[in-house]
């Protein structure tokens, strides 16, 4: 199994001379089984490249099959939906699947190319889209590959996915706060809230929450994780969702993962600064510690070795 980092970025995409290295497309990673099942995770403008490369085999020629997973509907991972090829090709078809539970999913996802916010409706597209609604806890099989997903602490609810297939494993988790603090529901909260600790049952809740990211993450070859925080910046915006490194490496190191990947960089973090992070984790580690970078690939099997 390999997987390729074609978006890394967090809140909106940042092009230029200071994240050309690491890159600066929102989110979207493809992880490909040695079956040839083409599996995305999340849909941020990194998928148009993707989308763009998968159009060189069977989906340009109408008989492609592609497995869309989103962790959640804000803008960043799914704003490059309207702008990925394969959907404009007949004869393709493009599963989405993503947690929801009050609204459908079609309702939810069309909106984004209704008049006036874009000129070819989602619902008119070329290709066949199908939407399945996905439950935290819930496992399904793509091919030969076992996905299973746990609700991730990020506001209107994100989960995260563990995916197992050819003896190797990962686990995908963005957006996520910690699990100590604040407990996130359907609402964004609108100020930095009081830090103390929680009410009781907020607790239980949130402890519970946790374990089930830490068993996702049992024992992965490798863990891609929310950490758009340094921990001054989480300290000073904690209702916004998000983690840092040590947040990452605590969570990891619990669960016994080989590798961390840290990804969701934040817009403004230039390509030095996130080197500097790594480096930092990496003095605080017990496992392997790298960036996600667009276009990076790793082979995943007892930990995780880049080729590309």
């Amino acid at each position: 199994m390999q997987i390729r980092f074609w978006g890394v970025r967090g809140s909106f995409p940042v092009p230029g001379s200071t994240t050309n290295r690491v890159g600066g497309n929102t989110s979207c990673v493809q992880v490909c089984p040695d079956d040839g099942t083409v599996l995305v995770i999340d849909a941020g403008t990194g998928i148009r490249k993707l989308g763009q490369q998968l159009m060189t085999g069977p989906c340009g020629q109408g008989a492609g099959l592609v497995h869309l997973l989103i962790s959640h509907t804000h803008w960043d991972h799914i704003q490059g939906i309207p702008f990925f090829a394969p959907l404009y090709q007949a004869g393709n078809q493009v599963k989405i699947y993503a947690r929801q539970q009050d609204v459908q999913l079609e309702t939810i996802f069309c909106s984004q190319t209704k008049d006036p916010y874009f000129p070819v409706s989602l619902s008119d597209v070329a290709a066949s889209i199908s939407f399945s609604a996905l439950i935290e806890g819930e496992s399904f099989t793509v091919g030969d590959t076992r996905v299973r997903c746990a609700r991730l602490n990020h506001p209107f609810i994100s989960i995260g996915y563990r995916i197992d297939a050819d003896g190797a494993s990962l686990a995908y988790v963005s957006d996520t706060a910690p699990f100590d603090r604040i407990l996130f529901g359907r609402q964004f909260i609108a100020g930095r809230p009081d830090l103390d600790s929680p009410p009781r049952e907020d607790a239980a809740k949130l402890q519970a929450m946790r374990q089930g990211v830490v068993e996702l993450c049992r024992g992965c070859d490798l863990v891609v994780y929310d950490t758009m925080f340094r921990m001054h910046e989480y300290l000073a915006r904690p209702h916004w969702g998000h983690s840092s490194p040590e947040h990452a490496l605590e969570l990891v190191h619990e669960a016994g993962a080989r590798c961390l990947a840290l990804f969701h960089h934040a817009p403004d973090r230039s390509d030095d600064e996130v080197e500097q992070d790594v480096q930092t984790a990496r003095g605080r580690a017990r496992c392997k510690v790298f960036a996600a970078e667009e276009g990076a690939v790793f082979d995943v099997g007892d930990g995780a070795r880049r080729v590309d």
